[in-house]
């Protein structure tokens, strides 16, 4: 079992982006999005925005705003499917022989988008970039944990995934819409995670990938609830 806090979230998704916006979908879950809203990321200069993926500026869309006046804050990045649709694009053009662009390849690699991070905001601290399955998120938090435990007075976690071309449809089915949420996780008592077996899957369990099932029970005061992934089971509880 795994303790800490989490002092403070940001989230972002087509037209959900204000604590108010997402309450109204915790509430309401057909809030309409807005297909056309992009993350504000005007926090950076045109030059470095250029560079930005629309998953990295999700990510940094939710991360950036957490991570002031920290230094030294190590930062995990989680996203199971990472820069679909850049190397879906690359893809295409080894299909049709065309010559690849050496950074379309530098910036698809998973670990890119922690590698722009440090980059552009000078940060030298610990990075680590996971692809982890269902549960990914809870993995993102135990490696979080981790850092704490190694004397890190907070550890910023970003999990962010980007809705991926029509092609893979058939085959990724747990991004409902793009999104991304970041944590500044804390050592505390306030959350507690732990790990089991022989889950016992309900309907929900397939609804929404387990980074907004947790944002869709904090922001509905849920005081213990369990997310499962195959043969594993993680429990979560929050002291009142």
């Amino acid at each position: 079992m795994i303790t800490f806090d989490i002092s403070q979230w940001r989230a972002w998704a087509p037209g959900l982006q204000t604590p108010e916006q997402w309450q109204r979908w915790a509430v309401h879950a057909d809030v309409p999005l807005d297909a056309d809203a992009a993350p504000d990321v005007s926090f950076l200069p045109a030059l470095q925005r250029r560079r930005l993926s629309h998953l990295a500026r999700m990510a940094f869309a939710v991360g950036w705003p957490l991570a002031e006046g920290h230094t030294g804050l190590p930062l995990v990045f989680v996203s199971r499917h990472g820069e679909t649709p850049r190397t879906f694009s690359i893809l295409c053009e080894l299909a049709e022989r065309q010559p690849l662009s050496p950074t379309q390849f530098s910036l698809s690699v998973h670990n890119a988008i922690i590698g722009l991070w440090s980059i552009l905001r000078g940060e030298t601290s610990e990075m680590t970039a996971l692809a982890a399955a269902g549960d990914g998120f809870e993995q993102g938090l135990l490696e979080a944990a981790g850092l704490l435990h190694d004397g890190a007075p907070a550890v910023l976690l970003i999990v962010a995934e980007e809705q991926p071309p029509q092609v893979y449809s058939p085959r990724i089915t747990d991004v409902p819409f793009a999104y991304a949420m970041g944590l500044l996780i804390t050592p505390g008592e306030q959350w507690q995670l732990s790990l089991g077996g022989n889950p016992q899957p309900t309907p929900s369990d397939t609804e929404l990938p387990h980074a907004l099932r947790w944002l869709h029970a904090h922001l509905n005061d849920r005081q213990r609830f369990t997310h499962a992934w195959k043969q594993r089971a993680w429990s979560w509880q929050r002291q009142p």
